[in-house]
């Protein structure tokens, strides 16, 4: 890409990745067909459809009309292979639903982005807590139980939402009543609640730190659309502050980004909120703000690459202070290469903006990396060439073509080694 373009005009958002992949794996629960709207085209999406057919379901991913079509059988497979889960992350979120429907799950230690360590302890122990076993062997966790789970008082450590989803989509057919404490109250745990009581599940507590779960006999399928993403619209949004640009996001919720937008009015951009999106337009150069990330309804942590690349270019200092994944500063090895400055202590980042980065071959490291030098990349004076583009493309559907229509000089190429 050549930076320097200010980028201006109008994207759509599709349903958020990080609800879509954890409502394919809760179809798992129910036997029959379940379709899922709003699906974007993205690697993850081809990898959990890979994982759901090797467990005995028939997917359709179709790509026109933005849906897959999950048809369960009503007798699945309960592995979920190294070869597909070291490749995704969310690839775990099938052990609750397996372990529901099947009485036992082998699932393969998972993979996925590279920005810390992101244990299983709580998975384990609330399976634990509602009747399961589970050992971890040959590199896989095998969780079983001896006939119908049964609920339980779960609290949890940490509102983790890996560890809330898994525990959530055992419980929902337990006999009995879970109540799960301290959960994660982010829009996509909404989102997966929604459905699975669309499904027949009875939960109450939605959207809070607690929620109650009444175990039903069975679940049945049902036809949903995911939850608009949040980040993808976040994204756009610091695009259109960094080239000070004039970009509106359709089917975008602001009150799931408010502490977001707020820190980019901070920066100076004009946010105003549409019927069915937002829209953010900058000016001038942006003003360095302090970023802080907590779980929700906190600043989102997927959104701090995006921001510090902004930081980079803004007028002042900010201080960055990452309390979630200890290595998502790995990337800011890779800005240095653009000529951004910024400093780690532990886990805070000082950026001191300049007014001009410099174009150089980067290596995205992650997902949110990817598109945090991409931005970056749109404001670097000269050629900017990104390597490891799989890891955008787990995330981002589209980027490259939405960009190009928003003015941006930017091509995709196609080569046989991704080493910079």
């Amino acid at each position: 890409m050549v930076g320097g373009a200010r980028l201006q005009g109008e994207v759509r958002v599709t349903g958020a990745k990080n609800s879509v992949l954890k409502l394919m794996a809760a179809a798992l629960l129910a036997e029959g067909t379940t379709t899922l709207l709003d699906v974007p085209d993205i690697l993850d999406v081809e990898i959990m459809a890979e994982l759901l057919r090797r467990l005995g379901c028939v997917v359709e991913h179709q790509r026109q009309s933005q849906s897959v079509v999950i048809s369960v059988p009503a007798t699945l497979e309960h592995r979920a292979d190294y070869d597909l889960v070291r490749r995704m992350r969310a690839s775990i979120c099938v052990l609750g639903p397996l372990l529901a429907r099947c009485g036992v799950a082998d699932v393969a230690l998972p993979g996925g982005d590279n920005i810390g360590s992101r244990g299983l302890d709580m998975h384990v122990e609330g399976l634990i807590r509602l009747g399961a076993t589970a050992v971890n062997e040959h590199g896989y966790l095998i969780a079983s139980s001896n006939g119908r789970l049964h609920g339980a008082s779960i609290y949890l450590d940490f509102p983790s939402v890996g560890a809330t989803e898994t525990i959530l989509m055992a419980a929902v057919t337990a006999q009995g009543e879970t109540v799960i404490d301290n959960v994660a109250r982010e829009p996509e745990i909404v989102d997966i609640c929604q459905m699975l009581i669309a499904m027949g599940a009875r939960i109450d507590g939605v959207g809070s730190s607690t929620l109650t779960v009444l175990g039903v006999d069975a679940l049945e399928p049902v036809t949903h659309r995911a939850v608009p993403d949040r980040i993808v619209a976040g994204t756009w949004a610091v695009a259109a502050a960094i080239t000070q640009g004039d970009i509106t996001v359709r089917n975008a919720l602001t009150g799931h980004l408010q502490i977001a937008l707020e820190k980019l009015q901070i920066a100076g951009a004009e946010v105003s909120e549409l019927d069915d999106g937002f829209r953010v337009v900058m000016h001038d150069r942006p003003r360095a703000v302090d970023i802080i990330t907590l779980p929700y309804p906190g600043f989102p942590t997927d959104l701090q690459p995006q921001f510090i690349a902004l930081n980079s270019v803004a007028d002042g200092a900010a201080l960055v202070t990452e309390n979630l994944f200890e290595a998502r500063f790995r990337f800011v090895q890779e800005l240095g290469r653009l000529g951004a400055d910024v400093r780690i202590d532990g886990h805070h980042a000082l950026v001191r903006g300049r007014p001009q980065l410099s174009g150089a071959p980067v290596d995205a490291t992650d997902i949110r990396a990817g598109a945090g030098l991409v931005l970056a990349g749109l404001v670097a004076e000269g050629e900017t060439t990104i390597y490891g583009v799989s890891h955008i493309d787990r995330g981002y559907a589209g980027l490259v073509p939405d960009l190009i229509r928003l003015g941006a000089q930017i091509s995709r190429v196609f080569v046989t080694n991704e080493n910079p």
